[in-house]
């Protein structure tokens, strides 16, 4: 750098000094970029002698100070300094940690479920899956809308002004995108993540002790599509959907919604099936909330809980007509 500087100092342009400046920008850019204060007052000598303040009022302590902080910025832009990454360590403390992981495991099962003992899960009779007390909570959640097949509509999750509930927002939009292939538009959804073990393991959700989805909302008055999915390990087992409609009605009231499990009826790509069956409460996967009622504005849906629990006045096993004709045909 020093040998650079000097250099430039030593070229000598007839009539075009003011040129030299931009020699100097041209060759010294890159290494200042983004900061284009750092060239001059990096390269630009002092017009002042020793023990003599400059015509700004420098003093020599001034410019003592101002070649080191100098110094300074050439040494935080050195191209000498690299970021030390040291892989083998980042590697080994991901096996400590996915390890630490499955020791809890392997404890929690010999204990119980979720490290809880036998007697307590066979006497549970609700239990709060999800609940938004911050934005911890959030990151368990995926925010999705038609733009992945280029519509125009918007969708946000952000925590409600409380920090006590989650606000799932935005705007729907069925305009179809200018492709020639897209036929219908205009969908906005929210779904949990699939719970992972150690070495990303996919870990599913058992309620097999509960037979009703317990939910806290306060909507504004549209209809929403209450997706289970189960375990999903399989691809053509990608798009299969446990689903059931919750009308929200408005308002500034909270409501509380009750919708037992053999209410769900059995959907593929948003299709319903002819051949329905029920859901499987031991395979449970995600939950998720989908808008798609085909009207354009504005929408919300703020999220309180989500919880499972047992109502002994449900004894209904499936709401649906298993028809054994169809199921013959479809097998065939």
């Amino acid at each position: 750098m020093a040998l650079l500087y000097k250099l430039l100092n030593g070229i000598y342009f007839p009539k075009l000094c003011r040129k030299q400046d931009a020699a100097r920008s041209f060759l010294l850019g890159p290494l200042f970029a983004g900061h284009p204060s750092r060239l001059y007052s990096s390269i630009k000598k002092p017009e002042t002698d020793s023990g003599r303040s400059s015509p700004e009022g420098k003093t020599q302590g001034g410019l003592e100070k101002q070649a080191e902080n100098n110094e300074l910025s050439l040494e935080l832009i050195s191209p000498e300094e690299k970021i030390e990454v040291n892989f083998d360590k980042a590697i080994k403390d991901e096996i400590k940690y996915h390890f630490k992981l499955l020791k809890k495991e392997l404890i929690d099962h010999w204990k119980g479920p979720e490290g809880r003992p036998y007697h307590e899960v066979l006497l549970e009779n609700a239990r709060v899956m999800w609940q938004f007390r911050s934005n911890e909570d959030l990151d368990k959640w995926l925010v999705t809308s038609d733009k992945m097949i280029g519509g125009k509509s918007k969708a946000f999750l952000k925590m409600a002004n409380n920090n006590q509930s989650a606000l799932f927002y935005g705007i729907l939009n069925t305009e179809l995108p200018h492709d020639g292939e897209t036929k219908q538009s205009g969908y906005c959804a929210v779904t949990s993540k699939i719970p992972r073990g150690a070495f990303e393991r996919k870990k599913y959700y058992d309620w097999s002790n509960f037979n009703t989805l317990y939910l806290r909302v306060r909507g504004d008055g549209r209809p929403w599509m209450v997706n289970i999915k189960t375990d999903t390990d399989l691809i053509h087992k990608s798009h299969l959907l446990h689903s059931y409609f919750m009308f929200t009605r408005g308002g500034p009231y909270w409501q509380e919604v009750k919708i037992p499990f053999s209410k769900f009826f059995f959907s593929n790509k948003g299709r319903i099936q002819d051949r329905q069956h029920q859901l499987l409460t031991d395979q449970i996967s995600s939950i998720g909330f989908t808008l798609a009622d085909k009207v354009n504005g504005p929408f919300y849906l703020e999220i309180d809980f989500i919880g499972v629990f047992h109502d002994p006045a449900h004894t209904e096993e499936f709401a649906y007509e298993k028809n054994k004709r169809i199921s013959q045909i479809l097998d065939s």
